[in-house]
């Protein structure tokens, strides 16, 4: 017997519950038997997709606009990323030197979800060996004072 989970989410569109989405199973041709019940909830959010947001639209209440925009700055090395690249174009590895202990594959990661979201743009240039070059889009730069305010937050309230 094979059984195929597959996930899907409803969206609604008018209302501010969040339904819980849960895996429907689909039994192939043929086969009677009954879907493993067993199977893990991964919750909402969870699936194939990359880049998925949590909300279709971000209006339903004061607080959902702050929410948009943590969701797409959120991240350990987000906030380090856009902050050095306030100041100018950088290359991958002078950026990860900049930020300090990040892995590449995470750097890599944070990198292409900020590309995703618009905040960045990421520039490939076609030489031998290859160079990339990452620096912010103009929705990238309108972070700046968001960023300076956590920066002088932080100089006024060390750990």
């Amino acid at each position: 017997m094979q059984v195929r989970i597959i996930w899907t989410y409803t969206v609604e569109m008018d209302t501010v519950d969040h339904p819980d989405a849960g895996p429907e199973a689909e039994l192939d041709a043929g086969s009677d038997a009954a879907p493993d019940a067993g199977s893990p909830d991964p919750g909402p959010g969870a699936g194939p997709e990359t880049g998925a947001h949590r909300f279709a639209r971000y209006d339903c209440s004061a607080g959902c606009p702050v929410e948009a925009a943590l969701e797409q700055i959120s991240g350990k090395w987000k906030g380090l990323i856009i902050y050095h690249l306030l100041s100018g174009t950088l290359r991958f590895n002078e950026l990860s030197r900049r930020v300090g202990s990040v892995s590449q594959r995470s750097l890599t990661k944070q990198l292409r979800e900020l590309e995703a979201d618009g905040i960045l743009h990421r520039e490939v240039f076609a030489v031998v060996p290859p160079r990339v070059e990452y620096s912010l889009t103009e929705k990238g730069r309108a972070l700046s004072d968001a960023i300076d305010a956590l920066r002088r937050w932080g100089l006024a309230h060390p750990r």
